[in-house]
């Protein structure tokens, strides 16, 4: 399979399971407990239907939107995810390049492989996304650096203060540092291409980390650092008092439920995500597209409702924006063709999404974001 036989997630999906060992494949894929949120998420979609208008006039279709003060072309932006250059080498570099190309946002991970400002010569605007360590102090050092080099998203993730119970990766013994099982080993030999570029490219590093934590040297594995270096007593009260050193665009990412969407408005937050980790953290958790209502219906004009989790087609984003979403993060959308054909890949990706909301929208007698509203959509 070649990378101009990819039209949809499904066939990158392919095409990435063809070309990386199966424990690193499975990182990615892979959900917490049975799977069920993972697999929810994008079923939570097909309970929708849309209700297109025909003869509105369709000659222009304008999708930019503004969301948390940045302007994007799309509604669709990369979401922050760590490790992308264990993915391929080129990791946050291809993937900051196709999103400047795309004109849309793109995060840095606490967890990433590229430093803050290198990615940030990008022209794009950047989002960092944050975990909330023990270390206050390190917390401290880590937002003045994101505030020099020009972030202009601070996102701290909030569901995620333990790790969540990945069985996929128990199976391979998948870490980092490495430490697999026999049968992980034996795919990493099966797949001599991936580990010939690994080895070949810049050592494997986590430059937001470095000098603070010694992760990439062997000392603590990423699910000890998500175990005993996060810390699970992180409440509303340290949330504001970020707020407030970030002074800026601040968004919460995980948010679920109505009532902690009127918190983060509360103590001023700019944005919300809605997600649940793509199904990575708390098995059996609501997929945010089924919340998405009840929480704009809340606080939608009081701060940016985003969404993420689960999204794979143009139609999604669609029916996110019908129903009141400011804008669309992906992750795995862009991952496996990151790992299958790094840059090349990911702007085939993002092209096909941007192709696909264009041609909905068109379909659906909208001239721009603006008209999208819940008289599109119905629920079964």
């Amino acid at each position: 399979m070649r990378l101009q036989s990819c039209y949809n997630f499904q066939d990158f999906r392919r095409l990435a399971k063809q070309r990386l060992p199966g424990p690193i494949f499975n990182y990615i894929d892979g959900g917490a407990d049975d799977e069920t949120t993972l697999r929810r998420n994008t079923a939570a979609f097909e309970d929708c239907d849309l209700v297109p208008n025909v003869l509105a006039g369709v000659g222009q279709v304008d999708m930019s939107v503004t969301v948390m003060g940045q302007k994007l072309t799309m509604p669709v932006y990369c979401s922050p995810t760590a490790l992308q250059r264990l993915f391929h080498h080129s990791g946050e570099r291809a993937v900051a390049a196709a999103a400047e190309k795309f004109g849309t946002m793109f995060g840095v991970s606490s967890l990433g492989t590229v430093s803050l400002e290198e990615v940030r010569q990008h022209r794009t605007p950047q989002v960092y996304q944050f975990y909330f360590h023990r270390d206050r102090g390190l917390n401290r050092a880590m937002m003045e650096r994101a505030k020099a080099s020009g972030v202009e998203v601070m996102m701290l993730t909030v569901d995620s203060v333990t790790g969540g119970n990945r069985e996929r990766d128990l199976r391979t013994g998948f870490s980092i540092p490495f430490r697999l099982t026999v049968g992980g080993m034996m795919q990493f030999a099966i797949k001599p291409r991936w580990a010939i570029d690994y080895l070949t490219h810049e050592k494997f590093s986590l430059p937001q980390l470095d000098g603070h934590i010694d992760l990439g040297g062997g000392a603590l594995s990423i699910s000890r650092y998500f175990t005993e270096i996060l810390d699970p007593s992180l409440d509303w009260k340290d949330v504001e008092d970020m707020v407030r050193f970030w002074n800026g665009q601040f968004c919460l990412k995980g948010i679920m439920s109505v009532a902690d969407a009127r918190k983060a408005v509360e103590i001023g937050c700019t944005g919300i995500v809605l997600s649940n980790h793509g199904g990575r953290q708390l098995d059996g958790s609501r997929s945010p597209f089924d919340q998405l209502s009840e929480i704009v219906d809340a606080v939608g004009d009081k701060i940016d409702v985003i969404i993420d989790s689960g999204v794979q087609r143009g139609t999604h984003v669609l029916k996110a924006l019908s129903v009141g979403a400011k804008a669309v993060g992906v992750g795995r959308y862009y991952l496996f063709p990151l790992a299958a054909a790094g840059q090349a890949g990911v702007e085939r990706a993002l092209g096909l999404m941007r192709t696909e909301i264009e041609r909905g929208m068109r379909l659906m007698g909208c001239r721009s974001v603006a008209e999208l509203s819940r008289e599109n959509v119905r629920f079964r």
